[in-house]
């Protein structure tokens, strides 16, 4: 797969020197599947991974799963989460879980340190190892479980794409996303579920349906709406302490959500606006990533002046050396 004629969108210097760049793509498309603007290749399927958690998210609100499990902002907001593994999160899932009967043995993602270092490193001291709701992915699994359990499915592989669950997931990213998935590149994710390609065209218009509920029916709307503002009003849950997304949530004050996902992927909704946005760094930088997706938001979020220079600030930050000394800048170019 050849990369080199995705333009430079990143750089950072050092000094008067051009030190690091990093190229990409970028769509803003509107809730119609108008291109409002598009940078690189944005036909090139490429895997979404976790930035389309709001999505996968949608069949546990919209079958009545949620409802029936009493699920409130926190649970679905770590249900569209890549959390941090911190003890707020643990606790909600490890309530969840039992509230729908299951334990973490019933989890199918493998276990991994927390991201949170905090809480990583309080593992270690304890000689302890990760369990499988340490897992970023977990909160999403839960999610994917409780509905299999409301619907009275056997739980055990909901990982494979067979599998009712996924079925779901696959049925919501097809009619969102307008895309053909029967020929759509698939890959495992890191959590073990399937992933599929999809250009960031399609990507863009997923989220600017999920933001305003246009083209969608009226129970994938209302589900969309619920999520959306779980994550407004749940941005911990999302990530977690010192987290780009988290703060990004926080910053737009409702005006925009914001998910990002593996490898240089991030994804945005702007409600007001119709607008969705979909973004692939092709070296998989996330702090690239989180710096492109911060200059589209400041500038095509219609979002107050200093919404916009916090956000900015956030994702494009000045670089410094150990002394404290600014010595360079991250920067965003090429549009």
């Amino acid at each position: 797969m050849q990369y080199t004629h995705n333009p430079i969108l990143v750089t950072l210097t050092r000094g008067a020197i051009t030190e690091s760049v990093h190229r990409g793509a970028f769509a803003l498309v509107d809730d119609t599947g108008h291109t409002r603007l598009a940078v690189g290749d944005v036909l090139r399927p490429i895997y979404p991974r976790s930035a389309v958690k709001p999505l996968q998210a949608l069949p546990l609100v919209e079958t009545g799963a949620a409802d029936h499990w009493h699920l409130g902002d926190a649970e679905l907001a770590v249900a569209c989460s890549s959390h941090s593994g911190e003890a707020r999160h643990l606790k909600v899932i490890r309530e969840w879980l039992a509230k729908v009967g299951l334990s973490e043995e019933d989890l199918e993602c493998g276990p991994h340190f927390p991201i949170s270092d905090i809480a990583a490193s309080r593992l270690r001291e304890n000689a302890a190892s990760p369990r499988r709701i340490h897992n970023n992915c977990s909160g999403k699994h839960v999610g994917l479980l409780s509905t299999a359990v409301y619907r009275a499915e056997v739980t055990r592989g909901y990982l494979h794409r067979e599998h009712s669950v996924q079925r779901r997931v696959g049925n919501v990213l097809s009619q969102m996303s307008g895309a053909e998935l029967v020929r759509a590149p698939v890959g495992v994710d890191g959590c073990g579920i399937p992933v599929i390609g999809l250009p960031l065209h399609a990507l863009a218009l997923s989220m600017a349906r999920f933001g305003t509920g246009s083209g969608l029916g009226a129970t994938r709307s209302r589900g969309a709406q619920r999520l959306y503002q779980a994550m407004v009003r749940e941005p911990f849950m999302v990530a977690g302490t010192g987290r780009w997304t988290t703060a990004a949530i926080e910053t737009g004050e409702g005006q925009f959500v914001v998910k990002t996902g593996a490898e240089g992927v991030c994804c945005a909704t702007v409600p007001s606006l119709g607008l969705g946005m979909a973004l692939k760094i092709d070296d998989g930088a996330a702090r690239a990533a989180e710096a492109l997706m911060s200059e589209l938001l400041a500038r095509f979020a219609g979002l107050e002046e200093h919404s916009a220079a916090k956000l900015l600030a956030l994702g494009q930050p000045r670089l410094y050396n150990a002394a404290g000394d600014a010595i360079g800048l991250t920067c965003v170019t090429g549009f």
